[in-house]
């Protein structure tokens, strides 16, 4: 609901836009994703992949939002990724992906399809980024295959971070992809698919 009025301007909102939604993983709401199976992983990625396609956009951390504007993260990565373009004829972070790939300097996890590094920039302990091997702009258009190993990645991921302190490691982790609604009609072929983790 939009915020009621108040007397003072420190606490005056703009009118809600958008939507949020809540995702539980499992019935089991005690149960992470590193301990779910991989067809229960990949029946999470469906539906992140389902909503998405439904909302336009996500940030699929339990929480779902989606928006009706670019918000200041996603605003610059679309224009650093639409210079880099631009300028180089590849999309920034899928040369980034071929070069981690080839150096494995910093690489954590990988299979045919994604691989996991900590980016050279990153500024969180532990942090990492979660990449496809192809060009991909956003979750619903990975095909089958893909969202197969798309889980059998994260549960191995999820799986180390657990295995450093011997805990339930806490995370925060959204998919980043190309803007959809009215974007749909714009090229978007300079956004790469990715997903930050930030335990």
């Amino acid at each position: 609901p939009s915020p009621g009025d108040s007397d003072h301007p420190l606490f005056r909102a703009a009118a809600a836009r958008g939507v949020c939604k809540v995702m539980c993983f499992h019935p089991w709401s005690d149960l992470t994703l590193p301990l779910m199976s991989l067809a229960e992983i990949r029946a999470v990625i469906d539906a992140w992949a389902d909503l998405a396609a439904e909302l336009g956009a996500s940030y699929p951390w339990v929480q779902v939002w989606a928006s009706s504007f670019l918000p200041n993260e996603v605003r610059l990565e679309d224009r650093t990724q639409r210079q880099h373009r631009s300028q180089h004829g590849v999309p920034m972070l899928l040369e980034y992906a071929e070069q981690e790939a080839r150096r494995k300097e910093r690489l954590v996890v990988e299979n045919a399809d994604w691989l996991v590094v900590v980016p050279y920039w990153a500024t969180w302990p532990y942090q990492t980024l979660l990449l496809p091997r192809r060009h991909v702009c956003r979750l619903q258009d990975l095909c089958e295959g893909e969202r197969d190993s798309l889980a059998s990645i994260m549960q191995r991921l999820l799986t180390k971070y657990d295995n450093l302190f011997e805990v339930s490691f806490p995370y925060s982790m959204g998919w980043h992809g190309a803007p959809t609604g009215p974007y749909l009609e714009e090229d978007c072929g300079h956004w790469q698919l990715h997903a930050p983790y930030y335990p």
